[in-house]
């Protein structure tokens, strides 16, 4: 019978374990010593050697003759831990077997005396997914454990795990395994099955698997039934990746601003069979690349892709500002994150194309430069004209200011007055989407405007909001208001004006102070006017 790669090449010693070096030679330095704790507790990433590590010391601690810490692998103990034959050695699955009634059962089987081993080792797999009354019966036990008991835990997300648990246990963080350690045993594999494999092969196997040594095993497998001569095609074509060629064309089509050919390659890329979460996910690591090509120039050592790609990086990174490859990553990310919501993955993934490549530099995105306050009696006094004529409907004579302005500043559109904003006023159709969008970005703001409404009127969107704290926020906080202007851009594409809106806000009552009016009326149209004495 045909046995896994995986399984076949699993290390059976200490020695054989690929990438975690200093966790190998500490556990082999404790078996050794005889001073082996009552329980330990390995966590990383899946593929990384937990379970591995975690038989490897059931058999060092029963074998008949161990040699240095590590097992013999060849006496009756070791040989039946391999093939699971050993009831002394029990391997259980915590995500099928997470209720208290479990652990209370082999709570009191732990009290009994082994039947062929020095120890019983009980390897707790994926321990974060125990109930708490669970781990509560676990904990009874961990605490004064039989002296012929030992605990080995393995998860993949230790902050799950009760913190009286892992202060009773040695803790081991398994890292991600070196893309180059893995692709040196991907190599050692191929050539003791007799196949081959490219070294750019490996790599790029290595690179997929993220750091997990089993992962990468399988995808050999998987590459090694398409072919004997394993090459990046075969690697691409098993793995379901778009070329290189592919994902530089869909960034120099962004970086130009070229919608339709940005679409056209990933047509292409959907015509040839690749998966498209793949491909965004593919998308979300070339632009990383790209990012990290922008920001330094030691890149070998930080992206992940083939030698002969640097160059090219380097270049195409020279077309894109930082904050750009910012608002892009975010773009794919938040994409990747709808797509196992969806059953249409190819038309989100068109939808953010798009989106990205219709929105706006990153000069646009940027606030606008706030204009230095007027201290001369002259100017403020020209400016209040113009807001008194804006207001009242007529025009005001052009007063002269007292220090002549910059050249470069453009002038502002001018202000329509609140009666003529009522008449233009239609309900903005997207609100609820820039809700969605700033509720990601700022959860405070976003409860302030629940149950607001917006109006667009020219390129001035006005809401209206009866939450008086809004008001304050969106006329003293410059940091409200960008974060609002920011979702309208990323919702429609465009850069509009802001300004709040209430029905009848613009009427002046009777027995007011006109000029208090006046100032409360442009502070909501948002004109900035001080006062002097």
């Amino acid at each position: 019978m045909y046995q896994a790669l995986y399984r076949k090449y699993r290390p059976r010693t200490f020695d054989d374990v690929y990438g975690q070096k200093a966790i190998t030679t500490t556990l082999k330095n404790e078996l050794e010593n005889g001073k082996p704790s009552h329980a330990y507790l390995f966590t990383g990433l899946r593929g990384s050697g937990k379970t591995t590590c975690s038989k490897i010391i059931a058999k060092a601690v029963n074998c008949l003759q161990p040699k240095g810490g590590n097992p013999c692998c060849e006496c009756e103990i070791c040989t039946g831990i391999d093939n699971d034959s050993v009831t002394d050695v029990m391997e259980i699955d915590a995500a099928s077997n997470s209720g208290v009634d479990y652990i209370r059962e082999l709570r009191e089987q732990a009290f009994y005396q082994p039947v062929q081993c020095k120890k019983r080792v009980y390897i707790i797999d994926e321990v974060h997914m125990l109930s708490t009354e669970a781990f509560n019966a676990l904990l009874k036990i961990m605490e004064e454990p039989p002296e012929h008991v030992l605990f080995i835990l393995a998860t993949t997300e230790v902050h799950k795990v009760p913190a009286t648990i892992i202060s009773r246990c040695q803790r081991f963080d398994f890292k991600r395994i070196d893309p180059e350690d893995i692709a040196d045993r991907l190599s050692y594999i191929a050539s003791q099955e007799g196949f081959s494999i490219e070294r750019d092969a490996a790599l790029m196997i290595a690179r997929l698997a993220d750091g997990g040594m089993r992962d990468a095993i399988s995808l050999l497998d998987q590459c090694w039934s398409h072919s004997a001569a394993i090459d990046l095609k075969t690697v691409a074509d098993c793995a379901g990746l778009s070329s290189s060629d592919m994902l530089f064309a869909i960034s120099d089509a962004i970086a130009g601003g070229d919608c339709a050919a940005a679409l056209l390659a990933l047509s292409g890329a959907a015509g040839g069979s690749a998966d498209i979460a793949r491909l965004c996910e593919q998308l979300v690591g070339h632009f990383r690349n790209l990012m990290i090509a922008r920001c330094t120039d030691k890149l070998s050592s930080l992206v992940v892709c083939l030698p002969q790609e640097l160059e090219r990086f380097n270049q195409s990174a020279a077309a894109f500002a930082v904050p750009r490859l910012l608002f892009i990553l975010d773009c794919l990310q938040d994409t990747l994150a709808r797509m196992g919501r969806t059953p249409n993955k190819r038309l989100e993934l068109e939808m953010a194309l798009v989106r990205i490549c219709e929105s706006p530099s990153p000069a646009a995105l940027a606030p606008a430069a706030s204009v230095p306050p007027v201290a001369a009696d002259g100017a403020l006094a020209a400016r209040l004209a113009k807001l008194e004529a804006a207001l009242q409907g007529g025009s005001a004579p052009s007063a002269s200011p007292a220090a002549p302005e910059a050249q470069d500043e453009a002038p502002k559109k001018p202000v329509l007055p609140p009666e003529e904003l009522r008449k233009r006023a239609v309900p903005f159709p997207r609100w609820a989407e820039v809700l969605e969008k700033l509720k990601e970005k700022n959860r405070a703001l976003y409860g302030a405007l629940i149950g607001s409404n917006a109006y667009l009127a020219d390129d001035l969107i006005l809401i209206d909001s009866k939450n008086e704290l809004f008001l304050k926020l969106i006329r003293e906080n410059e940091y409200s208001k960008q974060n609002i202007h920011e979702c309208i851009i990323e919702i429609t594409g465009k850069k509009h004006r802001l300004g709040p809106f209430k029905e009848g806000h613009y009427k002046i009552e009777e027995g007011a102070d006109p000029l208090d009016e006046l100032l409360k009326n442009a502070n909501e149209l948002d004109i900035d006017l001080k006062v002097s004495e």
